[in-house]
């Protein structure tokens, strides 16, 4: 049995709207009514019906305010019941015993008004059973919310987990009262998961990566029709590496933050087995959210191809990779890094400048315009406004091929002579070390699958560790490519490809340098990485 209504449950006590006179103890009547009506023998649809109707004489099912009080109490009392069924656990056992029975019965009636909303209205009202669904999602995480802030290390995301959990599994039900596969279904699960992210609410992290990955949403987002749950997903996705940045930054992870990692790489292996398309189309958006420390959570992301490609063995002795079909063709990015950099005043200025080289000082004065302010360099871990760089190496990328096609071939310049490569060879050039290293990376991160995206970048490193001055700057260009190759697998082709060609053409006379031989450790990292590539390594004379 509910016990009688307190005044202040979870998330009550600060609630900025007064429920209306009366209104607690009815909803708990209410509810008590249900308890006792859904667990009658012999109880049959009708009868669940024909109490339903009760609640819309009571006006309760207008989906309008009162509708989202009534949910809200009856969230508060559920939760507050199952909290204060809490007992010791038994011996060796890792959590309390909770009872979710008022959990499960509230799902329940939730399930039972959408589908008599569904049922009983037509016409205008068609989609009230929506709006009501929506209601209880938004009430659920408005709830959570407050109770996260009240209870603070003390919070227990059980109660909430199993409310979601019921809701979604509801969608795989053999007669779903919703149908999974329409995107309005499944955009107000999306949106109350996001009110509750672990930005928000960092107790709810294991429950949140749990319910994203679950199989009733990420395959019917992934798989609704027009891929329109696709950006949805991406913004439930991006979530997981944005929160754990900090954490990962210094590769300093407490246990909990290990197997958060360790849960979102699994996530990731999913897409990359099942939806590889999902994470080539959204590479960009996802690795911008994550620490560049965090190398095989981004190699699993840009080792992606679609599924009806055939990659070509990068190992193929004397691989054309110029003249591949596939690398004439453009990737699809469902990312406009020009929106990065459009509020910074700097788009115009980069279309400027890459049309007639002018000003001259362009290059020079980009590097002041990629610093953070002090004070966000210090919340961020670092100088640079990393977004807005990987932002202007793609966008400036994608102007530099745009420039190659629309030359006819008899007065097609090279690509090393354009302004494109300007901007890269400065600032390659005049970065300082933290601000170079995050350049690389932004190049290394389009190394993928074979498209005239990767040709170009892998032909940007190149030259630019051919024309380099300094020694520093090759040997972080060879740091870039050379840590992504040493974790465990997937690779990404591009990147293969880009370094076979580093170590194996003669032109850049890669076994020369001294870095390559600085420690006797470090001499044998790179005879084992190049024999797997390509066989033993010249010694040089």
């Amino acid at each position: 049995a509910i016990p009688p209504p307190p005044r202040r449950g979870p998330g009550s006590s600060s609630d900025p709207r007064a429920d209306p006179p009366g209104l607690r103890e009815q909803a708990a009547a209410m509810f008590e009514e249900w308890a006792r009506v859904s667990e009658t023998p012999g109880r049959d649809d009708e009868m669940l019906m024909n109490w339903a109707t009760q609640l819309t004489h009571a006006g309760m099912l207008k989906c309008d305010d009162t509708t989202e009080r009534f949910l809200h109490i009856l969230t508060e009392l559920v939760v507050a019941h199952c909290l204060s069924s809490e007992a010791p656990a038994p011996a060796g056992g890792p959590h309390t015993l909770l009872n979710f029975a008022a959990i499960d019965a509230y799902a329940r009636l939730v399930l039972l008004l959408v589908k008599f909303l569904k049922q009983e209205r037509g016409g205008n009202d068609a989609a009230q059973h929506l709006v009501l669904f929506g209601q209880a999602l938004d009430m659920t995480a408005a709830v959570l919310q407050r109770d996260a802030e009240e209870r603070g290390p003390a919070f227990n995301p059980r109660p909430y987990f199993r409310l979601f959990a019921a809701l979604v599994m509801s969608l795989g039900a053999p007669d779903p009262v919703l149908d999974a596969t329409n995107i309005q279904t499944l955009v107000p699960i999306a949106s109350a998961l996001l009110q509750v992210q672990p930005l928000r609410v960092p107790g709810f992290s294991f429950a949140y990566l749990e319910l994203i990955s679950h199989r009733n949403i990420l395959p019917r987002l992934l798989l609704a029709p027009g891929q329109k749950g696709w950006p949805l997903f991406q913004r439930l996705l991006s979530v997981m590496p944005k929160f754990m940045e900090p954490y990962l930054r210094n590769a300093k992870l407490s246990e909990p933050v290990r197997l958060l990692y360790k849960g979102t790489l699994r996530v990731l292996l999913v897409l990359l087995h099942d939806f590889p398309e999902f994470l080539c189309d959204h590479h960009f958006n996802l690795c911008d959210n994550i620490p560049p420390s965090c190398i095989q959570m981004r190699n699993l992301i840009l080792s992606a191809f679609p599924r009806n490609m055939r990659l070509p063995d990068p190992f193929t002795p004397n691989l054309k990779v110029d003249l591949l079909p596939e690398i004439s063709q453009s990737p699809r990015i469902l990312a406009e890094p020009e929106h990065v950099f459009r509020n910074k005043h700097l788009h115009q200025e980069v279309d400027h400048y890459l049309k007639t080289r002018l000003p001259s000082t362009f290059c020079s004065d980009l590097r002041q315009r990629l610093l953070l302010p002090p004070h966000e360099a210090m919340a961020c871990g670092t100088h640079y406004n990393v977004p807005l760089l990987n932002a202007l190496v793609l966008y400036v990328g994608i102007q530099a091929i745009a420039q190659l096609q629309s030359k006819s071939p008899q007065v097609q310049s090279p690509i090393t002579q354009s302004a494109p490569m300007d901007v890269f060879q400065r600032l390659v050039t005049e970065l300082d070390t933290e601000g170079r290293y995050l350049l690389l990376n932004a190049i290394a991160n389009q190394l993928r699958y074979p498209n005239n995206h990767t040709h170009y970048f892998s032909c940007v490193l190149l030259f630019l560790f051919a024309e380099a001055q300094n020694e520093m700057i090759q040997e972080q260009i060879t740091r870039v490519l050379l840590e992504r190759l040493i974790v465990n697998r997937p690779h990404p082709w591009g990147l293969l490809i880009t370094f076979i060609e580093l170590i194996k053409n003669p032109r850049y006379n890669f076994w020369s340098h001294s870095f390559t031989r600085c420690a006797p450790e470090i001499e044998k990292l790179f005879e084992s990485v190049a024999r797997s590539c390509m066989g033993p390594p010249p010694r040089p004379s």
